[in-house]
């Protein structure tokens, strides 16, 4: 019987199966405890984009979380690949996770008695915001009540599944009836919302927070570009209060690339729209996704 990869793939157990018939056990901590590190790579056009950057993180993710899956960089990319070709998607979404494991006695609560494992997972790619609104500009809640996990809590700089402060934002934003959120820290900065990092602009400087988030392969592209562009760019914090007065603001994510922000609660941008250097960006990271010099080719069955 053939099997049906058209809604994605997941590789499980040295196994390539349908996405639908991927499992993990009820007793995982990657499941009961949210203990898992990630990384998402695109695939644009049959082509992984940045695959060297993305795995160097998930290599570091999975180091910071003192996990080891028993795989190698190269047995993760073979994996990645097979995947991929397996289930024929051009343009993907494609996750690489590290899971802490079931723990070898029942019981027990020591994280360094769990057998760590690898999976991942392909979709038809992503848009974290639809690309209808991307190209208008989308508006972003910021909120007021729900703050960003502290670094000395959850580091942010390892990808991970912690998304409760997230996923309350969200209602919030959803409710409201905002696209998304964006979330403050305990000192009133900005850091960043689910699955993107944020960029204000003003006066040809590009601003965007260096700490409490995730330095983003898509945030790095966006900074190479802007600094291609001409523009002075700076990694530091950023206060509410200055975001709020910039010219424009966008987001970035590899589900999507760049994202204009038309209006954050009752403050609109660039008259309500998309700014002009948000939608400049938005399409030479486009052009960047075709730019051989960041494609690893994928080879179909």
């Amino acid at each position: 019987m053939k099997r049906d990869f058209s809604k994605g793939a997941a590789w499980m157990r040295g196994e390539v199966v349908p996405v639908g018939d991927a499992t993990i056990g009820v007793t995982d901590w990657g499941l009961t405890h949210a203990d898992c590190v990630y990384d998402v790579v695109p695939v644009w056009q049959g082509a992984f984009f940045r695959l060297d950057d993305y795995l160097t993180r998930f290599e570091a993710s999975v180091a910071a979380a003192r996990m080891d899956v028993g795989m190698d960089r190269a047995a993760i990319e073979n994996a990645l690949h097979k995947m991929v070709a397996a289930s024929s998607l051009q343009d993907a979404y494609v996750a690489m996770v590290a899971a802490r494991g079931i723990p070898l006695v029942h019981g027990v609560r020591d994280p360094r008695a769990c057998a760590n494992h690898f999976y991942a997972w392909c979709v038809p790619y992503v848009h974290v915001i639809a690309p209808d609104k991307a190209k208008i500009g989308v508006e972003v809640h910021l909120s007021s009540t729900t703050r960003r996990i502290p670094e000395d809590s959850v580091n942010p700089l390892a990808k991970n599944y912690h998304w409760g402060d997230f996923t309350q934002g969200l209602f919030e934003a959803k409710d409201a009836g905002f696209e998304t959120v964006l979330l403050p820290d305990h000192a009133g900065n900005v850091t960043e919302g689910p699955g993107f990092n944020v960029f204000a602009l003003k006066e040809g400087r590009i601003l965007t927070p260096d700490r409490g988030v995730l330095h983003g392969i898509t945030r790095r592209t966006v900074l190479e570009l802007a600094v291609e562009a001409g523009l002075t760019v700076e990694e530091r914090a950023l206060p509410v209060e200055e975001l709020m007065e910039a010219d424009e603001v966008f987001l970035s994510s590899s589900g999507g690339g760049v994202t204009p922000v038309a209006r954050i609660n009752d403050r609109q941008f660039s008259n309500g729209a998309a700014g002009p250097v948000g939608l400049q960006l938005r399409s030479a990271y486009f052009a960047r996704l075709e730019d051989a010099r960041f494609r690893t080719e994928i080879t179909y069955t």
